[in-house]
Parts: structure tokens; C-alpha cells; sequence
């Protein structure tokens, strides 16, 4: 009974105390009795801002996701503040534990909240704890890969889809790539996404919005279990709360979650047995043909052999078959043609050996049919197609040894006279039609006196054009300002255009700095992440703080296609573009 007067009458102490100061510093719990598996939410809420705030040490619990807010509110011409320390409190153990005194120093003065009692109970079966800011983005937020088969052949293409699901109930203001998964065992080939759409779906039965984040397609190189690593996201989620502002609306809390698709693992099923020979691992559905450019010709002149497959499948994993072709024909190296592209379905196009054949002596080469043989994943089968047997007539020429319709002789041909056919001389051209020249007397023409002074015109004006060059070429530093802005100008220009038009502007902006890395490096930058740019750019000796500019540059344009922005951001972005594009210029090496 002495106990509780005491704490009775400390408490009006400190209440009279508070009251004389005008100053609110008090501590308030979601509940004083919970389960060990449920979840405490604790609140030191002050009405003036103050320094030097100390939690208590809360012994017995494992903190979760400290938060700070602060809100302003206008009534009646007067402002008050509130500003509150949130916590997330774990139970570590059963029993009755006390949450001591927090302290806040304000206006100069040491102020304190009082004990309270936690009784934490074995677990209850439904845990009835009021949701916190991250137990919302929890039940509210998913980031899942979706596989197209779960048991693909070797060879035959999967593609996985990255989907980031966000419930109508909360707002994602940012996001940013923490690990980029590795696609071990797997050849793979991204799918560049050039603007992020957003789109209403389901997700397991409930309704939310969407964005693809990014698309892979890969072809596995090993049988059995394979696993696909997980993409990872750190997200900036707005969790709306059960406060309202002056004017009735929703205040928002923010918080971060890393968000992860998960590991997922695909069985990859051997190629059946009774593989057809000369089999080179094509798997898909495929035509096959071999081409010639023509089949007459004269000796030494040249035809191109073409050995092309065309369709759907691992059309950049596999060999093309070899041609077997007389001796006494000249054949090249061949060249590989590829004209492939890929979407979700797969890789579909045409690759192709082209051959170069030089037939010396006159006669008929037959090429004989070649096989190319691929696995059909639909159809679970192997097939085989042939081409046609091919033919080639050389019709003049000199003649030598073995060749279709030609006499045999000796591998030592006697060499053969060249005969002129009387008409090798038919390109001259023997009646010029030469016209008279007039007679004129140069001398005292003006063309004479003009010629005669010109010099003395130029000498001054070149000498004074060449000390400019000098000057202008000895300015080294100012060369380079100068092109680097230039070219800044170049890249910019469209997007200079669109400045009134917020999507526009942006397209424009993203564009331009990709095609200025395009051509500036010689690479395709739209099959390039941020963090491959951002190395390259690193390793060509561009310093650290411009890379993070050209960086943020490119996020900027992705975020703000879905946020709003004002003239006076599109017109900052635009200038820190310039200056980033010039400081790469000059910096580059």
C-alpha cells in the first residue's frame, strides 16, 4: 500500500511539474499484457521538440524497427507539435518485465517518463497485436519471380518475370536493386526494360498493382536440380496511419523493407536417348537449307555457299553441320551470320555459314546433301531434315584432273598460252571530239591582275587565321570544355524540345544519355545495368562522384515517369545532364 502512495504522489509531482511547464513527455504501450508470440508497439510522444532523447534499455525484448515522426498542427491561429519515438518490441522470454524511465532534455531541462509493467503470457493461438508500419508493408508488398516451366529440357528456354506487387493500401516512393541474381548453369539473356508500366493484377486472390522489373530468358546447361537465385529489393513504403492532419487527411509513415523473390529451383530433364549423328545440341523447331548464290559460273570466278538454320530454339548454342566439297574447289573460312532475337518465348531468327568457293578448271562439282538433325521439345522427339544435293556447272575455264565431264590427265597440267580474243582494247575510245582553243592574251586580261594581287590579300589573312589556331589549339583545357559542351548540346537537344512535357522530357533525357554512351564507348547500353555502367565508367578513369551523378540521372528518369515533378525539376535535371555529360567528356580516358 506504501508503494502505490508513493507512486501516486510521484506521479503528481512530476504531472504538477509538467503542467507549470507546459511541457507533455509521456510513454504509452499498445498493451500491458500480450503473448510471447505477439508484438509490442511503445510511443514517447512529447508536445516540444527536445534534445538528447535516451530510450530505456527495454530488458526482457528485442527492439524491431525504431521510428521517429514529427506532425505540426494549425488550431485556432495556434501551432502545437507532437513528436514521438516508436518502437517495436519482441518478448524474448515469458515473465513480468518493467520498461524504465526514457529521458528527453528540453528547453534545458531533464525530463523523464514513468516505469511501466509488461506481463508477457505463454503464446495465444491468435495473436491479436495491433500492426505496426511494417507489418502493414509486410502483408502489403510481395516481389515475386514467375517461371514459365518447372521442368524444361537441356537447352530449351525459360524465362523468368520479376513482378512487384503493391497493394492499393500503401505507396512505394522509391526503390533500389541490392543483389542482382546470378544465373549459374544457365546461359541467359536480359530482357531490357525501357519504361516501367504500371498494371492491375491478382495475387493469390486479392487485387493489386504491378511493374515488371525485369525479364530474363535462360537456357540451361546442366541436368537435375538448378536453382535461380533471388532478386533483392530495399523498398521506401508509405503505410498510411490511423491519424489525420489538420484538414481530415491521412497521415503517412514511412518505412523501409528489403523485399526478395526467393530461390526458386527447376528440374531440367536429359535429352531423351538415340541421338541422330552429327547431333550438335540444337534444341527447338527449326528449317534447314543450303543456298548457293548461283550454280554456273566461269573458272575463278566466286559463288556463296549458304548453310543457314532458321526458327525457334538455342539458336546462338549450337554448331552448325560442315560441307564436304570436291578438292579442286577453293574454299574459304566461312563466315557466321547471325540475325536472332529474344522475347519471353525464347530466341527465334536465323544463323548461317556463309561460304566462299572458288572453283579453278572447268567441269561439274556436285555438293553432296548435308544433315542437320535437332530435338523437338514439344514433340519430345529428334528430327533430321536433308537439303538437296547441289550441282555446280563451271562452264569455261581450264580443264584439271578427276573433274565430272572433263578428260583425266595427270595432277602436272601443262600450263596453257593466254589467247587474246582481238577486242581486249574495246574500252579506248578513239574519236575524242577535241575542240580548238580561242587565243587570248593572258597578260592583259584581268584575270591576270586578279591572280597576280590575290597573294598579297592571303598572306594577311592567313597569318592572322594561323595565330588564332595556335591560340585556340595551345588552350587544351578550353578545347576540351568547349566540345564537351558541345556534344552535351548534341545529345540534349531533343530533350531540351520536350521540357513543357513531363513523360516526354524524360524518354528524351533517358535516350540521349544511353546514346551518348553508345557512342562515346561503343557499347549498347540498354543491355547494361546501372551498377555494369557504373564500373565502366570507373574503370575509364571517370571519378566516383560523376558516375553517381550520371547514375542518379538514370533513376530519375525511371522514378519520374510515375511521380510528379515540376518545371523546376525537369529544368535541374536538364542542367545536371549538361554538366554530367561534360564533365564524363573531359574526364573520360
Amino acid at each position: 500500500m506504501k508503494k502505490v502512495l508513493l507512486l501516486i504522489i510521484a506521479f503528481l509531482n512530476v504531472f504538477v511539474t509538467l503542467a507549470q511547464d507546459g511541457v507533455v513527455f509521456e510513454a504509452k504501450v499498445s498493451k500491458e499484457k500480450l503473448g510471447i508470440n505477439e508484438r509490442l508497439l511503445i510511443e514517447f510522444t512529447m508536445n516540444k521538440d527536445g534534445d538528447n532523447f535516451t530510450p530505456p534499455s527495454f530488458e526482457g525484448f528485442r527492439v524491431n524497427s525504431p521510428q521517429q515522426s514529427i506532425s505540426q498542427v494549425y488550431q485556432n491561429g495556434k501551432k502545437s507539435l507532437s513528436k514521438t519515438y516508436s518502437y517495436i518490441l519482441t518478448p524474448k522470454a515469458r515473465g513480468k518485465f518493467t520498461i524504465k524511465q526514457a529521458t528527453v532534455e528540453i528547453e534545458g531541462k531533464i525530463f523523464k517518463t514513468l516505469p511501466i509493467k509488461i506481463e508477457v503470457t505463454a503464446a495465444v493461438e491468435k495473436p491479436s497485436d495491433s500492426k505496426t508500419a511494417d507489418d502493414i508493408a509486410d502483408d502489403n508488398l510481395h516481389l515475386v519471380a514467375e517461371v514459365s516451366k518447372q521442368s524444361p529440357f537441356l537447352n530449351e528456354a525459360v524465362s523468368v518475370v520479376y513482378k512487384l506487387y503493391v497493394s492499393p493500401n500503401i505507396n512505394v516512393s522509391d526503390f533500389r536493386q541490392l543483389d542482382n541474381p546470378k544465373y549459374n548453369n544457365f546461359w541467359s539473356q536480359d530482357l531490357p526494360i525501357k519504361r516501367w508500366k504500371i498494371e492491375n493484377g491478382t495475387y493469390k486472390g486479392r487485387s493489386y498493382r504491378y511493374v515488371v522489373l525485369k525479364r530474363v530468358v535462360l537456357y540451361p546447361q546442366k541436368t537435375g536440380k538448378l536453382s535461380i537465385e533471388p532478386l533483392s529489393l530495399d523498398v521506401t513504403v508509405d503505410v498510411p496511419t490511423n491519424r489525420r492532419d489538420f484538414f481530415g487527411g491521412r497521415i503517412y509513415t514511412q518505412t523501409h523493407k528489403t523485399v526478395s523473390a526467393g530461390n526458386r529451383t527447376i528440374r531440367v530433364k536429359e535429352l531423351p536417348s538415340g541421338k541422330p549423328e552429327g547431333f550438335s545440341g540444337a534444341v527447338g523447331s527449326f528449317d534447314f537449307n543450303v543456298i548457293p548464290s548461283k550454280t554456273d559460273l566461269k573458272a575463278t570466278e566466286s559463288l556463296q555457299l549458304k548453310v543457314e538454320v532458321n526458327g525457334k530454339g538455342n539458336l546462338k548454342l549450337f554448331e552448325l553441320p560442315e560441307i564436304n566439297l570436291p578438292s579442286s574447289l577453293e574454299v574459304y573460312e566461312p563466315k557466321f551470320d547471325a540475325n536472332v532475337s529474344t522475347n519471353l518465348t525464347g530466341t527465334k531468327g536465323k544463323v548461317a555459314d556463309n561460304y566462299t568457293i572458288v572453283p579453278q578448271f572447268r567441269g561439274k562439282y556436285p555438293i553432296p546433301s548435308v544433315s542437320f538433325s535437332y530435338f523437338d521439345p514439344k514433340e519430345e522427339k529428334y528430327k533430321t531434315i536433308k537439303s538437296q544435293e547441289i550441282l555446280i556447272n563451271v562452264f569455261e575455264g581450264p580443264v584439271g584432273s578427276g573433274v565430272t565431264g572433263a578428260p583425266i590427265s595427270s595432277p602436272g597440267f601443262n600450263k596453257k598460252a593466254v589467247v587474246t580474243a582481238g577486242n581486249q582494247f574495246r574500252f579506248l575510245k578513239l574519236n575524242p571530239n577535241l575542240q580548238p582553243v580561242q587565243k587570248k592574251d593572258l597578260f592583259k586580261s584581268n584575270l591576270f591582275y586578279s591572280l597576280l594581287l590575290l597573294p598579297l590579300l592571303i598572306i594577311p589573312i592567313a597569318i592572322v587565321v594561323g595565330k588564332k589556331k595556335k591560340l585556340m589549339e595551345a588552350d587544351v583545357a578550353g578545347n576540351r570544355i568547349k566540345k564537351a559542351n558541345k556534344l552535351a548540346k548534341k545529345y540534349l537537344s531533343e530533350a531540351k524540345k520536350a521540357i513543357g512535357k513531363k513523360e516526354l522530357f524524360y524518354e528524351s533525357l533517358e535516350r540521349a544519355l544511353h546514346n551518348y554512351l553508345k557512342a562515346k564507348l561503343h557499347i549498347e547500353t540498354s543491355e547494361f545495368s546501372k551498377e555494369k555502367i557504373s564500373d565502366l565508367l570507373l574503370s575509364r578513369k571517370v571519378s566516383g562522384e560523376t558516375v553517381t551523378n550520371f547514375i542518379s540521372l538514370l533513376e530519375s528518369c525511371e522514378l519520374a515517369r510515375y511521380t510528379p515533378a515540376s518545371e523546376v525539376t525537369i529544368q535541374h535535371d536538364y542542367n545536371k545532364a549538361a554538366e554530367v555529360i561534360s564533365q564524363i567528356d573531359k574526364q573520360i580516358q
